[in-house]
């Protein structure tokens, strides 16, 4: 199969729309089940690329969550704390331990869940069954992965009525070196972003304090692949092997720092354990919970503690997380990493970082105001390395 028709394009007025090879090739992908939109390949394609990086450079497993052609997160797999499986709604699932694909999974998919809702995944490995059941009970669109194993495949195809979009990629496809793609009718051409993304890239390191432990090294790396894949500008906090905010599209680099380390926020304080505690309906389903403690935490559009509305939503009603719970909870946190895309120009993403626990910076440099970014993360004693390379991904 050398091309795959489309119901439409990123509209329903776009048409017609497919995917093909242009040089008459075969393509890299079976469609094992339902039919995937022109949105759907494009998280794919891109969700693929992240989790066979992180795999090679890591040597772990690694899952991704993509909406909208950007991660919501990205994990490899390791080992889950109790706390961290009940804050990812995981700690019912049996045999999960031993399975790290189904770690990794458990992580992306439970970091930032409202925005994964109705997500694409992407995982490096063979799907196993465990994470098949993890995949069938979230509102999800569809997966990529090498291959599945027979009963894990059953059981994902049983997903949406028999309508989930489940694709196989041929893991030693090696697309061409160069990459073309029209605008306004005008054809863009570049070669391929191949940069390698490894640990001596760390090697730069410009701050006073020189010490950077593995854990916090393959964090990093985490967050500037999870980065190479995110629509720019771009900023990702990661911790504990998964990224735990991302910040993609903003025009502003603090912006994007604002927007990732709020993430990150959200994510340390979905395991406080007022959070944890929440006596939620039985009735109330598992999306809908999202957004309830998305609201206890950051009291966003409603109060879902008053009167009146903690009926909908609770069995008793909770004492609320007050801001100086909140604050006196994060205080406690560091050891965060911190990726950037492209150069810092100002010390305020830095001081903006330094609220969300992050101890280890890495980013390209270049800046004219290099001096005062690295004066900043001196003050709080933070290490910053100086990549070299900027990784804007359009």
């Amino acid at each position: 199969m050398n091309e795959f028709a489309l119901k439409y394009g990123c509209n329903p007025n776009q048409k017609p729309a497919r995917i093909f090879m242009a040089d008459g090739s075969e393509l890299p992908v079976q469609i094992l089940n339902g039919k995937p939109g022109y949105i759907n390949f494009l998280d794919a394609f891109n969700a693929w690329q992240l989790v066979k990086e992180l795999k090679e450079a890591l040597g772990l497993p690694a899952v991704t969550s993509f909406k909208h052609v950007s991660p919501t997160s990205a994990a490899v797999g390791v080992p889950m704390s109790d706390t961290l499986k009940k804050a990812c709604f995981v700690e019912d699932v049996a045999g999960l331990d031993e399975s790290p694909l189904a770690l990794a999974y458990a992580r992306a998919r439970g970091t930032d869940r409202m925005c994964s809702f109705g997500d694409w995944v992407a995982l490096s490995d063979v799907c196993d069954v465990t994470t098949a059941k993890l995949i069938k009970r979230e509102v999800s669109d569809g997966v990529i992965a090498p291959g599945y194993e027979p009963e894990a495949l059953e059981i994902l195809k049983a997903k949406r009525k028999g309508g989930y979009n489940v694709v196989q990629i041929d893991p030693d496809y090696v697309p061409d070196p160069i990459e073309r793609k029209q605008v306004y009718g005008i054809t863009f051409e570049q070669g391929r972003n191949e940069f390698k993304i490894e640990e001596a890239l760390l090697e730069n390191v410009v701050t006073a304090n020189k010490t950077l432990p593995e854990a916090a090294k393959r964090d990093l790396i985490l967050a500037l692949i999870t980065l190479k894949y995110t629509q720019s500008n771009s900023v990702c906090f990661a911790f504990d092997g998964q990224a735990i905010g991302v910040g993609a599209g903003q025009q502003s680099r603090v912006h994007c720092t604002r927007l990732a380390g709020g993430k990150a926020d959200t994510w340390f304080l979905r395991q406080h354990e007022k959070v944890l505690a929440l006596p939620f309906l039985d009735t109330l389903g598992r999306p809908e919970r999202d957004n309830v403690i998305d609201g206890y935490i950051n009291k966003n559009e409603e109060d879902v503690c008053a009167d009146g509305n903690w009926q909908k939503y609770f069995k008793t009603r909770p004492e609320p997380l007050t801001d100086a719970e909140a604050r006196a909870f994060l205080d406690t946190i560091s050891g965060v990493a911190l990726g950037s895309d492209a150069f810092f120009p100002f010390g305020d993403n830095v001081e903006r970082a330094f609220k969300s626990g992050v101890s280890y910076i890495a980013q390209p440099g270049g800046s004219i105001r290099d001096d005062l970014v690295i004066e900043a993360c001196n003050k709080h004693d933070m290490v910053m390395a100086f990549t070299g390379m900027r990784l804007f991904h359009h």
